[in-house]
């Protein structure tokens, strides 16, 4: 078997795998740097193939209203009180702290941000923020930060592995630490050793687990199962941030799409919104929500937009899809009925009248109104709005909000490993303010980066790989050869997806949670085997099997609604369970020989909290 040493092992391409490699050349420049990818660098993950409206990086910059000396901690009080009081309060000042420099390192590297005509760059409000810290490049955001990246890494000595899935960590003879890593060539199906005295996971979210997403291919969560296999503590990850979607295309659709108010209608043609809300309400009090759910676009209990999600949900579960229909106006539309916001906003944001026949007469006259290069967009990619066409929709799964672990270093509970960007928790609470992703991934992306160089040359020489654990993964892969009881990789993702989607999703019901624990139990008890996709396709079912089972062991433990997190009494309620302000506390996953074991823990709070 083939062998290779680095003294750091950065497992990941995106944007915080790429900051954390040139952190690390940067700290320590006479190690040897490996970033192991699936894929093509620039071309996989996340941060390389994402795209919406106006996609942002959140910051404090100096010209950032108030404008105060210390400014950021008015970031740092809303990452945490969005969050519904379930993240580190500590980890939210970095974060909000830290932005500034953040952004001045992208901006250096040539990050084309949006400037004023007085050279100030511009900046927006999102999702519950006072001050507006949005900045952004436009639909490409994170695009043009990947590339910038990639162009960092290229300059510095830090060596490169493409189409390399880290299939599993290896423990250290000794002690709580990694030792290397166990990989896997995706094209011959090879398998070979990584020595590695630090490794720092930055493999993204778990997308794949459900069967509607936004996630790219190769998001399998393979961070979260390695971590969560060699015995590392994950946080909150019963909160996935989930919307609704373009089914074909996988476009958020926020903003513009739904402040035109389309119709929504289900399979049989049926406009089925005043289904779900209180009998009685008006025509206009729906619309207005309807509204609202454009700057509302993940699902939150905190958020009155989330009764969309959970018609949408309904809808799907009963076998009736559903799509945006912009060919004409939605049943009862009466502009005098619509709450003054609404109005008020077309007027002030886009300079438009109600009263004018050009926008009032159809959702797609509105849409072109406001935002014609969405239509441009769809019709570019099969859906001609103007000729009659309507937008398939779901809720897709689009950012794990929790994660591995971490503390002020980027460091997990076990020794020698890291974790940054998505494949990290504690950070984020249940919701996050819109653009802090981004930022996440640059802020932690750098300071994992340097904890991993420190701790590799403080350490002189590579740890022995305990062979017990070096033979335990390779036993762990020949399983995937599986018996005629397994299920093939293909049909048991599949299977995954189904079951996620179901109890996971915008509805979530304590009795059906544990139903579907069970059944992912027993799929992990069958066994997963190759088939024509390959050894590294299976390892990455096994992985998104793995996350799905840690999703649902922490959904169930938490016996309320919290952000993306809707806990229900019964299945079929159209009310969600209220929040309870003695849950502010996160729920902490760990291996106990089989088992997932869970944690009660209170949240580290904000300084002077």
């Amino acid at each position: 078997m083939q062998e290779d040493r680095c003294d750091v092992l950065i497992v990941g391409s995106g944007g915080a795998a790429l900051r954390a490699a040139i952190a690390a050349n940067e700290a320590q420049p006479e190690l040897r740097v490996l970033v192991a990818t699936k894929g093509t660098l620039g071309r996989s993950g996340v941060t390389a193939t994402a795209c919406s409206d106006r996609m942002a990086f959140h910051a404090t910059l100096a010209t950032t209203e108030p404008a105060e000396p210390e400014a950021w901690r008015y970031h740092a009080d809303d990452i945490y009180r969005i969050g519904g009081y379930v993240s580190d309060g500590d980890l939210a000042e970095i974060l909000a702290r830290n932005a500034a420099d953040r952004f001045a390192d992208l901006d250096r590297w040539g990050v084309p941000f949006v400037r004023r005509a007085d050279g100030t760059v511009d900046q927006f409000v999102t999702d519950g923020s006072k001050y507006a810290r949005a900045c952004y490049t436009g639909p490409y955001t994170a695009n043009h930060i990947e590339a910038a990246l990639v162009t960092q890494v290229q300059q510095r000595d830090i060596a490169l592995r493409e189409h390399t899935l880290v299939a599993e960590l290896i423990p250290a003879a000794r002690g709580n630490r990694v030792a290397g890593a166990l990989v896997v060539d995706e094209q011959s199906g090879d398998v070979s050793v990584i020595h590695a005295k630090a490794v720092v996971l930055a493999t993204g979210g778990a997308g794949q687990a459900y069967a509607v997403n936004v996630f790219p291919p190769e998001c399998t969560g393979d961070g979260y199962a390695m971590a969560f296999r060699r015995g590392a503590e994950l946080v909150n990850m019963e909160f996935i941030q989930i919307g609704l979607s373009s089914v074909a295309t996988k476009l958020a659709c926020s903003g513009s799409m739904m402040r035109a108010l389309p119709r929504l209608v289900n399979s049989d043609g049926r406009e089925f919104l005043p289904d779900y809300f209180p009998a009685g309400t008006s025509w206009g009090r729906i619309y207005t929500v309807l509204f609202a759910k454009g700057a509302s676009w993940p699902v939150s209990y905190q958020e009155p937009s989330h009764v969309i999600d959970i018609a949408v949900y309904y809808e799907l579960a009963a076998g009736r899809r559903v799509y945006l229909d912009y060919s004409a106006n939605p049943m009862g539309l009466e502009p005098s009925e619509l709450e003054e916001r609404v109005l008020r906003w077309y007027n002030d944001a886009k300079s438009l009248d109600w009263v004018d026949p050009a926008i009032a007469g159809s959702p797609l006259r509105r849409l072109v109104a406001i935002n014609p290069q969405v239509v441009r967009w769809l019709a570019e990619r099969g859906i001609d709005l103007a000729a009659g066409d309507r937008v398939e929709i779901a809720p897709a799964i689009q950012h794990f909000q929790g994660g591995v672990k971490i503390r002020t270093r980027g460091d997990t509970t076990v020794d020698g490993l890291f974790a940054a960007g998505e494949t990290a928790g504690g950070q984020h609470g249940a919701n996050r303010p819109g653009g802090n992703a981004l930022l996440d991934s640059q802020v932690f992306g750098k300071i994992a980066g340097e904890s991993a160089a420190t701790d590799a040359a403080a350490t002189k020489r590579w740890p022995d790989i305990s062979q017990t654990g070096r033979q335990e993964a390779i036993a762990w892969l020949q399983a995937f050869k599986g018996g005629p009881e397994s299920l093939p990789a293909t049909e048991a993702r599949h299977t995954i997806q189904k079951i996620m989607s179901d109890i996971a999703s915008v509805v979530r019901v304590r009795e059906r949670l544990d139903e579907g624990l069970a059944k992912l139990d027993a799929l992990a008890d069958q066994g997963i085997r190759v088939d024509d996709k390959g050894l590294a396709y299976a390892v990455e079912t096994a992985n998104a099997l793995t996350c799905g089972r840690l999703v649902v062991a922490a959904a169930r433990e938490r016996p309320e609604s919290r952000g993306p997190h809707l806990m229900f009494a019964r299945f079929g309620d159209l009310e969600p369970l209220p929040a309870d302000e003695a849950w502010q506390r996160y729920i902490m996953l760990r291996r106990s020989g089989e088992r997932i074991e869970t944690i009660v823990r209170t949240p580290v709070p904000l300084s002077g909290a």
